[in-house]
């Protein structure tokens, strides 16, 4: 699994909206500067976003983008699916992948199941709000 430059610069923009909460509605324009993303591609990013109702937009003066939630009720699991379409390690365990002829007798497929769900089950209790902190880096359990 490989996390695209989406995924991480959506988790970015999360984070940068989660710390400027008090200024209301942040425009594109600060976001990118901020943290040094194109605005173009920062459009296609943001977008998808307020598609899925993470963030809310507001056009005109005074306009920009703010979360729809607290920080503590994002998760990057979350966030990255809807980035990734897909956190799964291998193609048949991706949501709606067609059942493998393969499956009964695979003897791998227990360690593929067991790192998906560990894998999200490590994305989904980690928040924004979490990644927030300074000292995030070092607070988590690596695999």
């Amino acid at each position: 699994m490989l996390i695209s430059t989406k995924g991480r610069y959506a988790l970015r923009v999360m984070i940068d909206l989660a710390e400027h909460q008090a200024d209301g509605f942040v425009p594109l324009k600060v976001i990118a500067e901020r943290q040094e993303i194109s605005e173009k591609y920062l459009e296609s990013i943001i977008k998808l976003l307020v598609k899925a109702k993470l963030l809310n937009g507001l056009r005109g003066k005074g306009g920009g983008y703010q979360l729809t939630k607290t920080p503590e009720q994002y998760t990057a699991g979350d966030i990255l699916r809807l980035t990734e379409d897909s956190l799964a390690p291998v193609s048949c365990l991706q949501p709606g992948a067609s059942a493998c002829s393969l499956a009964a007798e695979c003897r791998t497929l227990s360690l593929w199941q067991g790192l998906d769900k560990v894998i999200s089950d490590y994305l989904d209790h980690i928040t924004i709000a979490d990644l927030m902190k300074k000292d995030a880096s070092g607070d988590f359990y690596v695999i």
